[in-house]
């Protein structure tokens, strides 16, 4: 069995869909979450001085959507074919265009043009972007592409907190309640959802 040790922040975001799919495949790991403070001290030993990095047998790869595709394929969680394949990566880049939309928001500096960024958001981008994604989940019967259980459904899950924290949106499962069925997909696994209640717990 190779060594397999994960690199991230004390946080979900774009780490905990990995540490979901690992838990999935029954594979132990470390779960090296690495303090804000010491980040420094780390950067320069990454592939491209960012987080996750997921190391196996000492060989570093990065790259959250690569890593999560990866553990999908090695795990069962890919399409059957190429045009299901195809499927999960454009739903899963979608996703990350709205996770991305909300997050140029969050991280703006300028207060009023963070607040009007916002507003311009709230009024013309995120109706419509949660709209498409709900469609595509309910297409889906309850999951984010293929109509199964896929690596893109842990993707989901495991950003979910994160996006609605850029989002400002505390309750989108309750306004969406297809988002609710993809999450549930995934902690359906008995060994996904041991996961789950043992971690650290964090907002996002």
């Amino acid at each position: 069995m190779p060594k397999t040790v994960l690199y991230y922040f004390p946080a979900k975001a774009l780490g905990e869909a990995i540490r979901l799919l690992l838990a999935y495949s029954g594979q132990e790991f470390e779960d090296h979450r690495i303090k804000f403070e010491d980040w420094g001290s780390f950067k320069s030993l990454m592939p491209f001085g960012q987080m996750p990095v997921l190391e196996i047998d000492g060989k570093k790869y990065a790259q959250s959507t690569a890593i999560a595709r990866y553990l999908g394929q090695k795990n069962g969680l890919a399409g059957d074919n190429l045009e299901e394949s195809f499927e999960i990566d454009q739903n899963i880049e979608f996703l990350i265009d709205i996770r991305d939309e909300a997050a140029e928001v969050h991280y703006e500096k300028d207060v009023k043009l963070k607040a009007t960024k916002y507003e311009d958001n709230l009024k013309n981008k995120y109706p419509a972007m949660l709209k498409k994604l709900d469609e595509i989940i309910k297409q889906n019967k309850g999951h984010i592409a293929a109509g199964k259980l896929t690596w893109g459904d842990f993707v989901f899950a495991g950003s979910f907190d994160y996006m609605k924290v850029m989002l400002r949106m505390p309750d989108l499962e309750k306004k969406y309640p297809s988002f609710k069925q993809v999450i549930d997909a995934v902690y359906a696994d008995e060994k996904v959802r041991t996961y789950g209640e043992k971690c650290p717990k964090t907002e996002f």
